[in-house]
């Protein structure tokens, strides 16, 4: 199989998003109802809580942000299939969230509900989009399978003393210490901004859209 190297799968591209995901569930979390943009987990717990306590208002804060981002995974799926050529589905992918988010940027406190469900809905977008960095599945807008497989690679590397294995614990972590980068980030915007937090979120993806011109790939045939 002929090797690619796709700016999509880029440490600085990775880092790039990584820290837009950590602002994303930071911004949701603390400035719109303590929900969660990416933690889909979380939201299906709170939301099993809400309903074993009867309240059905609190369970469809969390029950449309998760519907949401589904929807955002789908869409990212059709964005893939579809038959533009004018730029990488990719940079699509992550050109219409930017633009979500901005707009997500001018909704009141009054709209959360669906602030956050916008949110998620380009959060699905991102995580379909980019699973792989230098060829490592890899998430962008979470931590625990980085996690998991980071601590792997790490017990392999003392099992093997293989450098590919530490450089790879290392990649993971640097991913999740970014995404904690983001938060703090996006704790502090929230402070002087507000709603208009996002918009921080927005400019860093726009700059990951840009970013992306910068093609390494060997065959443009073998994009995927």
């Amino acid at each position: 199989m002929k090797q690619t190297k796709q700016m999509s799968e880029s440490i600085r591209l990775g880092m790039l998003l990584a820290i837009s995901g950590g602002f994303m569930d930071a911004y949701s979390y603390i400035a719109r109802d303590h929900v969660f943009a990416n933690a889909q987990t979380g939201n299906m717990l709170l939301l099993g809580v809400s309903l074993s306590e009867g309240n059905f208002q609190s369970a469809a804060r969390y029950f449309f942000p998760v519907l949401a981002f589904a929807l955002g995974i789908v869409l990212a799926e059709l964005v893939r299939r579809g038959k533009n050529r004018l730029l990488h589905w990719r940079q699509g992918a992550v050109l219409i969230e930017a633009a979500i988010l901005a707009g997500v940027s001018f909704f009141p406190f009054s709209m959360n509900l669906l602030a956050n469900s916008l949110t998620s809905f380009a959060c699905g977008i991102q995580v379909e989009s980019f699973r792989k960095i230098r060829g490592n599945g890899m998430a962008t807008t979470m931590c625990i399978g980085n996690l998991r497989s980071g601590t792997q690679n790490f017990y392999c590397y003392f099992q093997s003393r293989d450098t590919n294995d530490l450089v790879s614990s290392a990649l993971y972590f640097g991913i999740i210490l970014c995404f904690i980068i983001g938060a703090i980030l996006g704790n502090f915007a929230i402070k002087y901004l507000g709603e208009r937090a996002i918009l921080c979120c927005s400019v860093l993806l726009f700059l990951a859209f840009a970013m992306m011109f910068i093609d390494y790939e060997h065959d443009s045939r073998h994009q995927v």
